[in-house]
């Protein structure tokens, strides 16, 4: 079907099946909700902007995304009357937010339009730029000394444009002034209205952050932020950097990887800006809360803790949020494959946590509720054997996800993370969810937060959510990270399948063999070298038969990789 100039790239049928049966509805709260209808007037008010702002912040993200995103957006929206293939292609378009994505399925992104792709870069990119044409750039402009120049290309906050025979990398607060304007204005606003001291003074900072080419203003914006920890109002912008494919792999090469370590230029991907708007939810937080004292515990536990300094050595400061959402937008509702359950910001590149600040965990509880329990009863069936079943406890996947946002907290810092390139995400998130599993046992014991009992619960909701619905691509960090976890759980005895294919657990094995990986995991970062981690990861992502098989079971089931957020505000 043609829209003007572009031609959808799916047709009815499979615009009709995506739809109708491979996206799941997530949705997040009403006005109806008890917390929303007890707030002052005032919060109330301050929220109706603080939604407005967050629209336009998912305005910038689709830009950062596809310079098409807002133009064949527009299009399907004017077009909707036509019929349903433009609705169905608008709500593909809303749950991959953008014209194309990763589904966690398929190996290559679902393209919308025919001839619409996606670059390495994305758009912070220009999208026939190369890999080999980037490199070459860069070296000849280090050959010119334009190092400065260099340093704001390889920056995280900068759209980067040709100049001449160069490259430019042009600060966000240039690339969306005019965005940036006006979310600035309605947080000013949403700050009038609110009536909690902290959280109107961090929307005051916020604001001026968004206004000012100066890293400082996000680094004070973030320490605001950071310190937020019984406000009723939630309301985050995040800034994460899975998106871009293109910056890491100057580490890959040679040449250019001397000379930036030679200048001391500092390499950061490209952040997506996401946008998220909610209420704090009291009890929730409070369970959170529970694990803060174990971080401490836990960084004088990690392996090879005498060769670096962990953040929670420097003292800085933890809070945790349990939010009930309202709204999500831009890197938020990318749900490509997957939807945030939970995130530890401010991340290690950014300068509030360089120079002190504390970190904030938020955890998304309207995602981690969602679940098609007959679905998850046949593949346990299908896939578990019998005895295992009573462990099997969607709602104990939160523990283990405290445990893994905490693990983000520790270990070796940005300049280790960061040198692997490529490969940084996945060994981060890697070692996140080991260090999880790792000291499961040994806080249970020591904090008596859980039970022996609900120790095997944890343990088996987490082996069961290694079950992968499709071989992984590198771009899908936390995916390939599963892959890694399970075979090294299996090559080690840990788990093990019967003449029926189904699994089996041993317990005890389990905290040993994941702390040999652990340690492991620690020595690539520690390498700063992407040869190491490449390596690493090519050892421990091998798609066997056995993937292969809960791989084709779970597709006999029937899968749903596409997420329609149901937003009530």
């Amino acid at each position: 079907m043609k829209l003007g100039n572009f031609e959808l790239n799916l047709t009815s049928e499979e615009l009709k099946e995506t739809v109708s049966s491979k996206m799941r509805d997530i949705e997040l709260i009403t006005p109806e909700d008890k917390t929303y209808a007890a707030l002052p007037e005032g919060d109330k008010k301050a929220l109706v902007h603080l939604i407005k702002a967050a629209k336009i912040i998912n305005d910038v993200a689709l830009k950062q995304d596809h310079e098409l995103n807002l133009t064949l957006k527009k299009l399907l929206e004017d077009n909707l009357a036509l019929g349903e293939d433009v609705r169905n292609a608008y709500k593909l378009f809303l749950s991959l937010n953008g014209v194309a994505g990763l589904n966690g399925v398929d190996k290559e992104p679902i393209e919308i339009f025919k001839g619409v792709h996606q670059s390495k870069g994305k758009n912070f990119y220009p999208a026939d730029l190369s890999v080999e044409e980037f490199h070459d750039i860069l070296i000849k402009m280090f050959e010119n000394n334009k190092i400065e120049e260099i340093k704001r290309v390889l920056s995280g906050r900068t759209m980067v444009r040709r100049k001449g025979g160069e490259l430019e990398g042009i600060d966000y607060t240039v690339s969306f002034a005019k965005e940036f304007s006006e979310i600035a204005n309605e947080l000013e606003v949403a700050a009038h209205y609110a009536t909690e001291h902290e959280f109107k003074d961090y929307l005051g900072w916020q604001a001026q952050a968004l206004l000012q080419n100066n890293e400082d203003m996000d680094m004070l914006a973030d320490k605001h932020w950071a310190v937020l920890q019984h406000n009723r109002l939630e309301f985050t912008i995040s800034r994460e950097n899975y998106e871009d494919e293109l910056t890491g792999t100057v580490f890959e090469n040679p040449r250019l990887k001397d000379l930036i370590e030679q200048h001391q230029i500092e390499v950061n991907p490209k952040d997506t800006l996401g946008c998220r708007v909610g209420l704090n939810n009291l009890e929730g937080t409070d369970f959170i809360l529970k694990s803060k004292e174990t971080i401490p515990y836990l960084a004088a536990r990690m392996p090879l803790c005498e060769q670096y300094v962990q953040k929670i050595e420097q003292g800085n400061k933890q809070t945790m949020v349990d939010a009930d959402l309202m709204m999500l937008t831009g890197d938020y509702a990318m749900c490509r494959g997957g939807i945030t359950t939970a995130q530890n910001l401010p991340n290690d590149d950014k300068l509030s946590v360089k120079t002190g600040g504390g970190r904030r965990n938020v955890y998304h509880r309207q995602v981690r509720f969602s679940d098609d329990a007959a679905r998850t009863k046949k593949m346990l069936d299908a896939l578990v054997a019998p005895q295992f079943h009573q462990y099997y406890q969607k709602n104990m996947m939160h523990p283990f996800v405290i445990g893994h946002e905490n693990g983000h907290s520790l270990g070796p810092d940005s300049s280790y993370k960061n040198a692997l390139g490529v490969y940084a995400h996945t060994i981060e998130e890697h070692k996140a969810n080991i260090i999880s599993a790792c000291f499961l046992e040994e806080i249970a014991r020591a904090f008596g937060t859980y039970t022996d009992f609900e120790v095997k619960q944890i343990y088996t909701t987490w082996i069961v959510s290694l079950f992968l619905k499709a071989e992984p691509v590198l771009s899908e960090p936390h995916r390939v990270a599963d892959l890694m976890e399970f075979n090294h759980l299996l090559e080690h005895q840990a788990i093990w399948f019967d003449s029926e294919n189904k699994l089996h657990i041993a317990f005890e094995k389990i905290a040993p063999v994941i702390h040999q990986c652990l340690h492991q995991t620690i020595e690539v970062q520690l390498s700063k070298s992407p040869e190491t981690a490449k390596k690493f990861i090519e050892k421990w992502c091998k798609w066997s038969d056995i993937s292969a098989y809960i791989a084709s079971v779970q597709q006999k089931l029937g899968l749903k990789p596409y997420i329609h957020l149901i937003t009530n505000f």
